[in-house]
C-alpha cells in the first residue's frame, strides 16, 4: 500500500514508535522557526543561568533581610499604615524566631535559618528591595517569570535561550528540573512556555526522580531505521508547511524532532549520576536520609551537570515538605506555624545550594554561570493569625551569585520593619534586565515581533543594576 493512500495523521501515528521522543516539549506550537544563533550585544559575563525558584514566598525578614525592631515591638501594632493582604487576617508585628548574625569576611547581615547559603555570604549579592505588582501565587509566578502576570508572554528561560542560542545542540537550551515530591508552581507548565518565540526554546521539564527523566526517551527502532524514518517525517513535513499558513510551526516542530532524536543519547548519560566522586555526592546530599533534602540535592548536582555541558538556562523546583504547612505548588507558604515551615524548607534547600555555588566555584564554573535566587514575593513583618506571616510584594529580597556580579554585597533597603522597600526601589524588570546584561544582551534590543509589536521580556522598564556588576 502507497503512503499516498495514508493520511499524514495515519502516517505519523504508523512511525511514531521508532520517533517517540518526537512528542517531547509540545512539538506544533504556535511559534516560529529555530535561531540558534546567539544575538550577542556586548561581551558577556556568564554563559548560563540557574533559577532557584522558592515558589509561595519566603520570608526575607527571616533570611536576608533581618530586622532588630521586630524583636523590640514583638506583639505591637505597625506604626505605619497597612495594605490589604491575602487573607487580610493580620496580626501585630511577628519577630523573627531566627538569630541574625554578619556572615563572611563582608559581615553581611542574615539570620541562621539558612546557615551554609551564609556562609556563601561573600559570593552574594543581596537586592533587599525588591518589589512586585501582584500578591497572588499564580499572577505573582507569572510576572516573575515572564515579566507579564497572565498566559500569553514567553518564560526569561526561553528569552534566555532565544537570545543566547545553544551551546549543545544535544539538548535544549532551558530546561526545568523536577523531582517525585516538586509540584510545578501555581499557573502551570506555561510558566516555562515559549508562548510566541519559537517552539524549541520552550522549557522542557526532566523529572530526575524518573530513571528516564524524559518520557519515552529510549528508542524502539535502532538508530539507522529511526534516523530513516525521521527523514522521511521531516521531508514530508517541510512539503506540508510550503502548502500551509503556519509554516514556522511546523518547522519549528521538525527542528523540535531534531533535538529529541539527539537527546536520546545525551539524557541517559546526563542523568547517570554514577560517575561522580562519592565525595561530591556527599557534599551536595543525594544520599540523605531527609527524602526532600536529597530529591533537591539532586537536582542542584543535575544543575552543575547541565551548565556543564552548555545548557543555557536551568531552573529547579522545590520539593513539598509534608508538615502541614504551604501546598505542593508552594511550598514556602506558611500563613501558619512559620517556624516549622520555612525551617523544614530551609533543611531541605540549605546544603544542596551551598554545595552548588561551592561545586562550581572549585570548578571554576562560578564566574560564567549566573545563579539567581527568589521567590514570587516576601512576607509580612506582622503576623497572620498567630504565627505565620501573608505575602508582602512591597518589598523583599532576592540574591544573586557568579556570572561576573559581585560578592559579599547589598542593594536597595526595606524600611526598619521590611514591609515597604525604600532604597533603590527595584522591580522583575530590572532583575531581568541585570541577567540579560550578564549574558551579553542589551534588553532593550532583545526583541520580537509579534502581532505588530516588538515585544521583550522586560515590556517597557527596566535597570541593569550596574553597582553590582564586577
Amino acid at each position: 500500500m502507497s503512503i499516498s493512500q495514508h493520511s499524514r495523521r495515519e502516517f505519523l501515528k504508523l512511525t511514531s514508535r521508532g520517533v517517540s521522543a518526537f512528542a517531547l516539549s509540545s512539538l506544533v506550537n504556535a511559534a516560529g522557526t529555530a535561531s540558534p544563533l546567539p544575538r550577542l550585544h556586548h561581551k558577556p559575563r556568564a554563559k548560563s543561568v540557574i533559577f532557584l525558584y522558592m515558589s509561595g514566598g519566603i520570608s526575607h525578614v527571616d533570611t536576608f533581610d533581618p530586622k532588630p525592631l521586630l524583636k523590640q515591638r514583638h506583639g505591637q501594632p505597625m506604626p505605619v499604615p497597612v495594605e490589604r493582604t491575602q487573607f487580610d487576617n493580620n496580626g501585630n508585628i511577628m519577630a523573627s524566631p531566627w538569630e541574625i548574625g554578619k556572615y563572611g569576611k563582608s559581615g553581611l547581615e542574615m539570620t541562621n535559618m539558612l546557615p551554609k547559603i551564609a556562609e556563601r555570604a561573600d559570593d552574594l549579592a543581596i537586592v533587599r528591595s525588591m518589589t512586585a505588582k501582584f500578591s497572588e501565587h499564580a499572577q505573582g509566578n507569572f510576572f516573575m517569570h515572564t515579566g507579564f502576570p497572565f498566559l500569553g508572554y514567553p518564560s526569561a528561560g526561553a528569552w534566555v535561550s532565544y537570545g543566547c542560542g545553544t551551546e549543545n545542540p544535544n539538548l535544549p537550551g532551558y530546561i526545568v528540573l523536577r523531582s517525585k515530591q516538586a509540584a510545578i508552581p501555581h499557573g502551570g507548565v506555561s510558566l516555562f512556555g515559549n508562548a510566541f518565540l519559537p517552539a524549541i526554546h520552550q522549557g522542557s521539564i526532566f523529572n530526575i526522580s524518573d530513571n528516564q527523566a524524559v518520557p519515552d526517551i529510549t528508542p524502539a527502532m535502532i538508530e539507522v531505521e529511526q534516523r530513516r524514518s525521521l527523514d522521511l517525517i521531516g521531508k514530508l513535513d517541510r512539503g506540508f508547511a510550503d502548502r500551509v499558513a503556519a509554516r514556522d510551526a511546523v518547522m519549528a516542530s521538525v527542528a523540535n524532532a531534531e533535538t529529541a532524536f539527539r537527546m536520546q543519547a545525551a539524557v541517559p548519560e546526563l542523568t547517570d549520576i554514577s560517575s561522580e566522586s562519592d565525595a561530591t555526592k556527599k557534599r551536595y546530599g543525594v544520599d540523605s536520609s531527609n527524602a526532600v533534602h536529597a530529591e533537591y540535592a539532586r537536582q542542584c548536582l543535575m544543575a552543575r551537570r547541565l551548565v556543564e555541558r552548555g545548557v543555557r538556562f536551568v531552573e529547579l523546583s522545590c520539593c513539598t515538605v509534608n508538615i502541614g504547612a504551604g501546598g505542593a505548588a508552594n511550598p514556602w507558604d506558611q500563613h501558619g506555624d512559620l517556624k516549622k515551615g520555612h525551617g523544614a524548607m530551609g533543611e531541605q534547600i540549605d546544603g544542596p545550594i551551598a554545595a552548588l555555588i561551592g561545586d562550581l566555584k572549585d570548578r571554576g564554573m562560578l564566574e560564567d554561570t549566573l545563579i539567581v535566587f527568589t521567590g514570587e514575593f516576601g512576607r509580612t513583618p506582622f503576623s497572620q493569625g498567630g504565627n505565620g506571616r501573608d505575602h508582602d510584594p512591597f518589598g523583599f529580597s532576592l540574591w544573586l551569585a557568579g556570572g561576573g556580579i559581585k560578592g559579599g554585597v547589598a542593594y536597595g533597603a526595606t524600611d526598619e520593619l521590611g514591609y515597604r522597600a525604600v532604597t533603590n526601589v527595584s522591580t522583575v524588570y530590572d532583575l531581568w534586565a541585570t541577567v540579560l546584561h550578564q549574558l551579553g544582551i542589551d534588553h532593550e534590543r532583545l526583541t520580537y515581533r509579534w502581532s505588530g509589536r516588538d515585544l521583550r521580556l522586560t515590556d517597557v522598564h527596566g535597570n541593569v543594576w550596574k553597582s553590582l556588576i564586577a
